[in-house]
Parts: structure tokens; C-alpha cells; sequence
């Protein structure tokens, strides 16, 4: 081994507390294979092995070694070839089940040639140090699909757990990003599969560098699978989801040299992959960021501390982490809560939460990352119960039942145990005489709060006694801070685009203001108020949400105001063309007037309610009921269902508008809300964790949280940001304005950024309509220029003024849209027939295109105006295949458009025709390729059917063997007939998918020549 120097080693923190970029000559031009070379040289001198290896068998050879040394035992050969064929390249083992074996199955059972057994680590988990690490480069995969040669690769004990992919400085990042997803495609599994092992990617261009797991884009691939299948948008765990590395002060360490020294020093590199690594119930392997790693390593290092320095059962033995709304506090404090619990200094995990409904989704989350890891409490005595067993070391409660049990029990042996109590947002109701009572019976604690919104000396309020005001009075130091500026930065969570529609019209001659958020409810709550701003939500939901994409919170002042806003929308919906899905929940609130930050507590019980109000609710619960087909009404556990359910339609997106006074406006994560309408007054913390609601990452589209409010919070706003982020915040955090999107902007490094303007102007000038685009240098910039219009148009849409002020017409709007999807199509066949494409060097927006895609609504209703002008408008029926050219969607559907065109009747319902004309030409095309590939009739028409229910054609498995026609099941003939029937079917797939139901088809439309009815068919199925 060469010699090598140690660089920011600790013993003790993963993340380095502070770290300085090192300042290098950066005249030198340095090639993507200089980058390589000297990434390699840090690593040999932090302790790295390198290998000169390039092929499969050389790596098993030195795998074989590491196990052995690893170990300390030696393999025969015989036990190798079964141990390395049955536990390590198992055939029937992909990405999923080799995760699992590293991060939970890393004992593995060798059966020796004596009779005897062993256990054989693969990583050792207890001493880290034990494991030895290896760095080998240009690695060539075998027998894969393209010839690969991967950059550089780490090996654990042998195996090759993370891969880097580099690409020179001046070239986007993306392009390493896009080129692991080929090797994924490609060459991972090729051979014995061993870079399935692989668990961390880090991408780099030099400049920047980022990590991701290794379902970043397995899942990415899954849940657009998902998502077509069920019509839902699932969390897009794509680029969006890498991760930078930075030091404890959160400042990025983005350089690869910089990243060398830091996150690849042995110690940090082996932490994060065996103590910083979550594979949760999901098989999504979750990888830590930095923030929560500093975190976690902050809290066990004052448990270990406290107890050696005897500051056990004070607030010195304790503290809080101040990470923002959205960062991800739920995954740090179950690692927290996991590895406190294994400390000797630990006894019992109490994470402790202010409302029931919390307690349940905060042990919905735990169990997500591990099933049963910790014990929820349904009542005081099953607390109780828990705390005196000495198996249930994590225990989830809220405070009042904690509350409850101190009060009532005089003695109890853990009182006197070392137990570490964890408040989850803690900037809530902990600062009372619940709170002292708690601390003063518990004599050995640790006490640790989470919070997004700390409470502070400027936010502090009246409440609470004068030594217990705010956070750091309660739980003492601050461990450890990411504020809502550190995430927007990194991109883990979204800015927000705050608007201010003004619904009170000023008396003449009185001084034109917008709506002060001082001014009296009884105005707020006039009728004719609430019909405007119901008005407007119903006009701009469709803009505001992506057409639907996502969901919405209407958060009102008071329990009144639900009911009335609630009524309001029923009238309008009633009498009017727009019909959304809208439920409201509420409960009883004890001094709602006197609320310092507009978002007080709710009970979880609204039997406290006055009956008007309660018999409102469960009305409002019919209305559900009858939108859903449940069962629920405002009693007890049958609200507290309610509760549950509506909780979980509003993250899946299956309401529209849910009205509140403050539940969900704290605590609630749902990825797919994007917009807050807001009638209520909000400040400081309350204001922060509200706005918070929509700020979560979801996919390219989603790019901002959308705040819509009806009052004048700009003073509130400007507050609270400068509170929870610093000074500087409102630039970082509040999008910026319509006209500096529109017409460009400086920013604050002094440089213009153009806007949509100048984007148009230039992609009207460099590619004229109708002029070629020739070369492909050409038509990578148009490509570039037309995504960066794509992405600017999607922010731009969310504003009021953009339709008018819009520079591109409609019609150019299609055009150059048809010839970004010819060129997205154009590279897509390149790359199947493999040959050389520029696909992996670009990013094409087709969500973003999606988003200004044309649906077969717009394309049926130029259809009726074509039929009412007796075919006689050449410009409209041009208007129609420009349309449908310019649509992702519905190109596939060209042919089957113009036909209908020459069907449809002049009389009678075009919608009709349409859903007729389709659902036959389904038939008859599916029966012309059954008749032609001498299909099984039957199972063809369920197997298709199946995949226009299920919205994805399943081209592997049983199923697409069964319709085959009998062949042998050996030879190269058979696959040949597969693959031609797989393509046929993809043709008829994407032509028919959302336009014909596939329900009892089978029975309605038999094959030519068929006799047999429902009985058949019937019986055909159970033998499936």
C-alpha cells in the first residue's frame, strides 16, 4: 500500500464540524481524465487500496481475499463457488434484495465441507474500521447490453458499493447523472450482477458533486410506472432528490477535491453506509444528508457527554435541532431515537407528540422505516404497560398522556432509569406546567426537542412562565441548526410565491391600501367577501395547481368561517361549471381570539364544539361519505377515522380544497400540495409552519409553494423569514415578482438573468418558424433554449398576468413544441437502434411538456366546430393536426384522430361518437393483431384489457408468454415472435390507453368466429 496522509479524520463526528475549501491554481485546464487521476491519488493517500483491475474475474478473485481477511477464515474452493453462486451472485437477487443484504442480511451462513457452520460478514457494522476499502478505475462490465466502462469505483471488503461518474469541469452535472442511469439500464446486472451492490452514487463535473442511493432512480422508474397506472403523481425520486455534502455549518462542499477529503475519508464514507443508511418498508434505501447526520452525532455525543459530566436530569444534559419544515426531521429522530436506544446510557426512548393525530402518523413513519421499531401508546395504561417493559426501548406518546401518567402515578422505576425523552416540534405546547412536571419526575433524563420554528426572545408571546419562554429555555443549548435558507439552497425544499389578492373594495375617496391584516372579522366575514374569494379560488385552481396536478389547504380564520366558506362552495359548485372535490375538518379551540401566531392547537375531539357547529361537521362528514362511500361521523374514534382517511385522500390528491381553521397546517406532509389559500391571520412560527404546508419537493414541476392570500401578510411574512432564516432571507426564500420573471432581472452576483421575453425573442431569432434546424449542434441548443422556456412558462403560469402578457402565440407555441417531440422521438430511435445519440448528453422536460399538453377534450371540441362548418374549414382541420402533433400524448393517437374525423356523423353527440368509435377500433385493431400473430383470442383480450386498466403494458413475466402461440420454448424463433408481439402490442398500447374502458370488454366484443359467451369466458378466467 502507498503511503498517505489522514485528512479531517475524527473519531467522533461524521460531518467535520467546519471546513475550508482548499485554494488551488485554477488557471490549469484539467481533462475529465486528469479529474480521475487525481480523485484516485487523495483517496491512496487517505488509506485506499488501488487496483489495477479491469475485469469480473480479477474482482472476484479480490473479493474472495477481502471475505477471507474480513473474516479470518479461508474458503476451499468448493465452499467459495457455493457460498459466491448461492449468497453473493445469486441469478434470482436484484438491486432490492443485495440492498437488504448489506444494510440488514450482512451475516451471512456458510456451510463449511466438515458438516460445520460459520457466519460471514460482508460489512462489519460493529468496528467499522475492520472493513477495508479499495478504489479501481475504468472497470469494463461484462456481457452487458452496451459496451461500458465505468469511472471510478469504491469496493467494501471486495464488493462494489459506491460508484463515481464523473464528467470534466464545464459540463453539467445532469450528463453524470443521465450516465449512471444508462449503466443501470445497460451493464449493472450484466455478469454475476455484482454492481447491484452497489448503494451510493456520487456524481461529479468537478465543480459541483452530489449522492444519491441506489433506488433514487429504481424508484424514479417504478412510481412513473405507478403513476400511469392509476392516474396519481407519486413522489419523482429523480435528480430532484441528490444530495450535496457540506460541513456542520451547512456549507456545501461541492468541490471534488473537497468532497474527497471530506466525505470520502474512510471513517465518514464507512459511517454513512453502515450507520447512516435507512432500508425502509418500501425497499427505498434512504441516505442520509448532512444536516441530519451533524444532528443525530450532536444528540448521542450530549447523551454520552452529560452522563460523563454528571448533567444528567437538567437541560445541560439536553438541547434542540432547529431543521426547518420539510428537511426531513421525522427520518433524524428515528435514527436518533434508534441509536440512543442501543447506548449504554440509555435505557428508554420516549419521543413524545402534542396530539394524538401526530402520534399516529409519526408511528406510521417509524414503522415505514422499520416495521415495529417503536411501540405506540393507545391510552395511559398501555403507556404504563410500556414503560415497564424492559423489550419496548422506543416508545411514541403524546404529551397529554405522558401528562396524565406523571400526574397520576407517584412512584415508578422509570422514573429513576436513564431515559432520553425527544419532544417532536417542540415550539408547541411544551412550555407549560405540563412540561415542569415531566422534567421534575423524571430524575435521570436527557430531554431533546425538534423543531422548524424555534421560539425565540422576538416570538416568545406572553404564555409560559418567565424562565420557560422559549426553546432554549425549555430544552436547552442549540445542537445543531438548518434553516428554511439552508434548504431552499440546497434544493430540499421549495421556495414560495406569496400573492396577495386584495377582496375588500374601499369606500370612494377613502385611501386605496390593500387588505390590512388588523382589519375586524365581521368584514372579513361578510357573505359577499366569502362569495368572491370562493369565486376566485374556483377561477384560479386550475392555474394555481398545474390543472389538478396537485391539491390545495384553505386555511380561514374561524370555525365560522369554515361553515361559511364550506356553504359557499356547495352554492357555487351547485349553480356553476366547476366542480372540485372540497371537505373541511374542525375542532373546539379554548381562547381562539388570543392566538399569538394564527395557528393555535386543535383538540382532537370536537365533542366540545356548540351543536350548531357540531352538527355542521357531520354534515360535512355526509358529504364525504357520499364522495367516497365511508362511514364516518364526528363521534370519538369514528372522527378520529375520519380524520385519518381525510388525511390520507388529501396526500394521495383525491380532494381538492380541504377548508381548515388549524389542523393540518402544522405536522402535515403532503408532496403533492402546492397551494395555500389564506383568510386568516398568521405571524412568527405559525405563519412559517402554515406556509411550510406546500413547500415540499415533488418533481420538476412543482417548483415553488404557491401562497394565495386573502389578507395583507407582506409585514408578517418579511418577519418571520427574517426570524427563521437570516437578514438576507426574502431573496432566497419568496419568489420574485411577475415582471422580473418576464422581463429579467439582475441577481445578487450582479448578473442579468433573462426572462421569458428574452428567451422568446432569441428562439425566434436563432430558429425562425418553419426554418430546419440542421446539425446536431443546432439542435442541442434548441433543445436547451426551448426546455429553459418549458421551465420558465411553468412559473410564469401561476401568475394572474401571464395570459395576457404572454409573448408566444398559441399557434408557435404548438409548432415549436411538434419539433422539440419530433427531435425527443428522432434520439429515442436512435438509441434503440444503438447507434450514437445525444440523448444522455441532454435533459428533455416532458413533464413540463406534459403540463402545456393537449388533452382529447380541447381536440373533440375543435371536432364539433370542424362539424358545425360542414367540413368546409381546411384552417381548422389544420388547426387540429397541428394540435395533435404538438401533444406528447396524443400522437400515438394521429391516426385514429384523423379517422374519426371522417366518421363522425353530422348529427348526434361528438363525445359519444367518439368513446363508440374508439372503443371499436380497439377491438378491431386488437383482433387484426391477434388474427395476424395467431394470438390466444381469449387471453389476448384479458391480457390488454388488463393493461389499459392498469395503464402499463407488463412486457416480462408469465402473463405475455400465455397468449403466444405454441412454439418451442427453445431457440432464438420464439423470443423473435415475443419481441414482435411486445412492439405490436406497445403500438396498440399508446393509441388506446385513456380512451376506451377496459371493463367487460371480452364478454362485449368476441373475436371473429368465436361462440363462446360469459360462461366461457368466465371459466377462462379461473384457470388464470
Amino acid at each position: 500500500m502507498s503511503d498517505f496522509t489522514l485528512v479531517a479524520e475524527t473519531d467522533r463526528y461524521t460531518v467535520v464540524g467546519s471546513y475550508e475549501p482548499e485554494k488551488r491554481d485554477r488557471l490549469l485546464y484539467e481533462s475529465e481524465a486528469d479529474l480521475e487521476r487525481n480523485f484516485i491519488r487523495l483517496l491512496v493517500e487517505q488509506g485506499y487500496e488501488y487496483l489495477d483491475i479491469h475485469t469480473e474475474e480479477e474482482m472476484v478473485r479480490n473479493l474472495r481475499r477481502r471475505l477471507e481477511a474480513l473474516n479470518r477464515i479461508e474458503f476451499t474452493d468448493s465452499e467459495w463457488k457455493r457460498f459466491f453462486a448461492e449468497k453473493i451472485a445469486n441469478a434470482n437477487e436484484g438491486i432490492v434484495e443485495k440492498t437488504r443484504k448489506i444494510q440488514e442480511d450482512y451475516k451471512q451462513v456458510l456451510y463449511r465441507e466438515d458438516g460445520s457452520f460459520c457466519n460471514v460478514l460482508l460489512v462489519d457494522k460493529t468496528n467499522v474500521h475492520n472493513n477495508f476499502l479499495q478504489v479501481l478505475n475504468q472497470y469494463e462490465a461484462p456481457d452487458g447490453a452496451h459496451v461500458c466502462r465505468y469511472d471510478v469505483t469504491i469496493l467494501v471488503n471486495g464488493l462494489p458499493l459506491v460508484h463515481v461518474e464523473l464528467k470534466r469541469r464545464g459540463v453539467s452535472i445532469k450528463e453524470a447523472f443521465n450516465q449512471i442511469r444508462r449503466y443501470n439500464r445497460d451493464s449493472f446486472w450484466s455478469g454475476s450482477g455484482l454492481f447491484e451492490y452497489a448503494q451510493i452514487f456520487v456524481i461529479s463535473n468537478g465543480t459541483h458533486t452530489k449522492y444519491y442511493s441506489n433506488t433514487t432512480r429504481e424508484s424514479h422508474l417504478e412510481e412513473l410506472r405507478k403513476s400511469a397506472a392509476s392516474k396519481r403523481r407519486f413522489t419523482s425520486n429523480s435528480f430532484e432528490f441528490t444530495s450535496w455534502w457540506a460541513d456542520a455549518k451547512n456549507r456545501q462542499i461541492g468541490d471534488l477535491v473537497d468532497f474527497a477529503k471530506t466525505f470520502f475519508s474512510k471513517h465518514v464514507l464507512l459511517n454513512v453506509l453502515t450507520r447512516y443508511c435507512v432500508f425502509d418498508t418500501e425497499q427505498k434505501l434512504l441516505v442520509m444528508r448532512p444536516y441530519q447526520i451533524a444532528a443525530t452525532e450532536r444528540i448521542l455525543s450530549r447523551i454520552h457527554v452529560a452522563e460523563n459530566q454528571h448533567w444528567v436530569g437538567s437541560t445541560k444534559a439536553g438541547g434542540y435541532i432547529w431543521h426547518t419544515t420539510g428537511s426531513g426531521k421525522t427520518l433524524t429522530s428515528f435514527k436518533t431515537a434508534l441509536l440512543a436506544s442501543k447506548m449504554t446510557e440509555a435505557e428508554k426512548v420516549l419521543f413524545v407528540v402534542d396530539r394524538r393525530d401526530l402520534d399516529y402518523q409519526t408511528i406510521k413513519e417509524y414503522d415505514r422505516f422499520q416495521k415495529n421499531a417503536a411501540n405506540s401508546t393507545q391510552s395511559t395504561k398501555e403507556l404504563e404497560e410500556r414503560l415497564s417493559d424492559p423489550d419496548a426501548k422506543i416508545i411514541v406518546t403524546t404529551i397529554q398522556k405522558l401528562g396524565v401518567f406523571v400526574s397520576r402515578t407517584k412512584s415508578h422505576p422509570v422514573f429513576r432509569r436513564r431515559v432520553v425523552i425527544v419532544f417532536d416540534e417542540c415550539h408547541r405546547s411544551q412550555f407549560g406546567e405540563l412540561h415542569r412536571k415531566i422534567v421534575k419526575t423524571f430524575r435521570n433524563y436527557h430531554i431533546f426537542g425538534f423543531t422548524g420554528t424555534p421560539i425565540f426572545e422576538a416570538n416568545a408571546g406572553n404564555g409560559g412562565g418567565a424562565l420557560l419562554r422559549t426553546t432554549e429555555q425549555a430544552f436547552g443549548d442549540k445542537l445543531h441548526a438548518y434553516t428554511i435558507v439552508d434548504a431552499i439552497r440546497d434544493e430540499n425544499v421549495l421556495p414560495f410565491r406569496i400573492a396577495t389578492v386584495n377582496t375588500v373594495k374601499m369606500k370612494e375617496g377613502a385611501v386605496d391600501k390593500k387588505v390590512s391584516a388588523i382589519d375586524t372579522e365581521e368584514a372579513m366575514l361578510d357573505s359577499r367577501r366569502i362569495s368572491q374569494v370562493v369565486r376566485y379560488i374556483l377561477e384560479n385552481f386550475d392555474v394555481k395547481t398545474c390543472n389538478g396536478r396537485f391539491n390545495s389547504i384553505l386555511a380561514v380564520s374561524s370555525v365560522d368561517a369554515a361553515m361559511k366558506y364550506y356553504d359557499e362552495f356547495k352554492r357555487q359548485m351547485a349553480e356553476g361549471p366547476k366542480k372540485l372535490k372540497v371537505a373541511t375538518i374542525f375542532t373546539y379551540s379554548a381562547n381562539e381570539d388570543d392566538v399569538e401566531d394564527g395557528c393555535l392547537d386543535e383538540g382532537g375531539d370536537p365533542s366540545e364544539l356548540p351543536q350548531q357547529s357540531r352538527d355542521f361537521l357531520d354534515g360535512a362528514i355526509r358529504d364525504y361519505n357520499a364522495m367516497f362511500g365511508t362511514q364516518y361521523d364526528s363521534n370519538g374514534d369514528h372522527f378520529q377515522n375520519y380524520y385519518r382517511d381525510l388525511s390520507k385522500k388529501v396526500k394521495d390528491r383525491k380532494v381538492d380544497v380541504l377548508i381548515v381553521v388549524n389542523m393540518f397546517l402544522t405536522g402535515f406532509d403532503a408532496p403533492h400540495l402546492n397551494t395555500l389559500w389564506v383568510d386568516k391571520n398568521l405571524r412568527m412560527h405559525g405563519l412559517i409552519q402554515a406556509f411550510s404546508r406546500t413547500n415540499r419537493i415533488l418533481d420538476s414541476v412543482k417548483k415553488f409553494g404557491n401562497i394565495i392570500c386573502f389578507r395583507d401578510l407582506q409585514e408578517a411574512t418579511d418577519r418571520a423569514i427574517a426570524l427563521f432564516g437570516d437578514k438576507d432571507a426574502k431573496g432566497v426564500v419568496v419568489i420574485r415578482t411577475f415582471a422580473e420573471y418576464f422581463d429579467g432581472y439582475v441577481d445578487d452576483h450582479g448578473r442579468r438573468v433573462p426572462g421569458y421575453r428574452d428567451l422568446v425573442a432569441d428562439l425566434l431569432a436563432r430558429f425562425p418558424q418553419g426554418a430546419p434546424i440542421v446539425g446536431e449542434k443546432a439542435e442541442k441548443e434548441f433543445i436547451a433554449l426551448w426546455g429553459r422556456i418549458l421551465r420558465m412558462r411553468n412559473i410564469l403560469t401561476a401568475f394572474d398576468d401571464f395570459q395576457e402578457a404572454d409573448v408566444l402565440p398559441v399557434a408557435d407555441l404548438q409548432d415549436y413544441q411538434s419539433v422539440y417531440l419530433d427531435m425527443y422521438a428522432k434520439y429515442r430511435d436512435a438509441e434503440k437502434l444503438e447507434r450514437e445519440s445525444i440523448v444522455d448528453d441532454i435533459e428533455f422536460e416532458l413533464e413540463l411538456v406534459k403540463q402545456v399538453d393537449v388533452n382529447i377534450d380541447y381536440i373533440l371540441r375543435l371536432v364539433e366546430k370542424y362539424r358545425r362548418n360542414h367540413r368546409g374549414s381546411k384552417e381548422l382541420k389544420a388547426a387540429i393536426d397541428k394540435a395533435v402533433s404538438s401533444s406528447f400524448e396524443l400522437r400515438s393517437k394521429k391516426e385514429l384522430i384523423e379517422a374519426f374525423i371522417e366518421h363522425v356523423n353530422a348529427d348526434g353527440d361528438v363525445a359519444s361518437q367518439w368513446a363508440a368509435f374508439a372503443k371499436q377500433r380497439k377491438e378491431t385493431d386488437l383482433g387484426d393483431l391477434i388474427n395476424e400473430e395467431k394470438l390466444d383470442p381469449i387471453g389476448a383480450r384479458r391480457f390488454f384489457d388488463g393493461a389499459l386498466r392498469d395503464g402499463v403494458l407488463k412486457t416480462t413475466g408469465t402473463d405475455i408468454d400465455r397468449i403466444l402461440p405454441p412454439m418451442s420454448r427453445f431457440g432464438a424463433a420464439r423470443e423473435r415472435k415475443k419481441a414482435t408481439v411486445v412492439e405490436k402490442l406497445r403500438i396498440l398500447f399508446e393509441r388506446f390507453r385513456g380512451l376506451v374502458s377496459p371493463e367487460a370488454e371480452i364478454v362485449a366484443f368476441p373475436a371473429p368466429g368465436e361462440t363462446g359467451g360469459y360462461a366461457e369466458v368466465a371459466e377462462k378466467e379461473r384457470d388464470w
